[in-house]
């Protein structure tokens, strides 16, 4: 019987990482937004949210070393970061491989923050919003149980998940968009009867 052992490796770590990149991305979402208390500061939610990424890094990390080493399928090094080059389902693992290139610079334009112009770095991190459903739909195509029970759902709460937050930061952003509008209509209003 094969040793099954960096299957499970590889099936965990990818499990783990999407739970932890959803996280990343959901405390990205909400850091823009002025989300704090006076017990959980917003420098917290930006140290929680930097603190996940590397962990989640770790975690990417473990799932490419697994999946390299293990000789039951024929990914090799690579494949692990050209796109589409693979001879194991290419197109699946591909888009898998694009998402850690995109993480991979969006790390690294993190770490050199300091030294990017600002508005540069926004631009380049907003790149996530491609990254991670690539990664979940890179799982999904490419997981042998990943259209199962529990993975299944495990996907769909966490697509749901950042939906919600997207549409939480729409809606956020619309309002104090439209809250001066409101705040001169009214002082114009005041104005005229006056």
């Amino acid at each position: 019987m094969p040793d099954v052992s960096l299957w499970h490796v590889a099936r965990a770590s990818g499990f783990v990482a999407t739970l932890l990149f959803t996280a990343t991305v959901l405390l990205g979402i909400l850091g823009p937004m002025r989300v704090g208390t006076p017990s959980w500061p917003r420098f917290t939610l930006a140290g929680l949210h930097r603190n996940l990424s590397l962990l989640s890094l770790a975690l990417l990390g473990i799932h490419l070393v697994s999946v390299a080493v293990d000789s039951y399928v024929p990914i090799t090094w690579a494949d692990l970061f050209v796109p589409f080059v693979s001879a194991y389902h290419p197109f699946w693992l591909g888009l898998g491989t694009v998402s850690f290139d995109i993480f991979l610079a969006l790390l690294a334009t993190s770490l050199l923050r300091p030294r990017i112009n600002p508005r540069m770095w926004r631009l380049l991190h907003w790149s996530a919003y491609l990254c991670w459903p690539l990664a979940l739909v890179h799982g999904l195509g490419i997981g042998t149980d990943a259209l199962s029970s529990w993975p299944l759902g495990l996907s769909v709460l966490c697509t749901l998940a950042v939906l919600a937050g997207v549409a939480w930061r729409i809606a956020a952003t619309l309002a104090r968009r439209r809250a001066p509008d409101a705040a001169a209509r009214k002082t114009t209003t005041m104005a005229r009867l006056s």
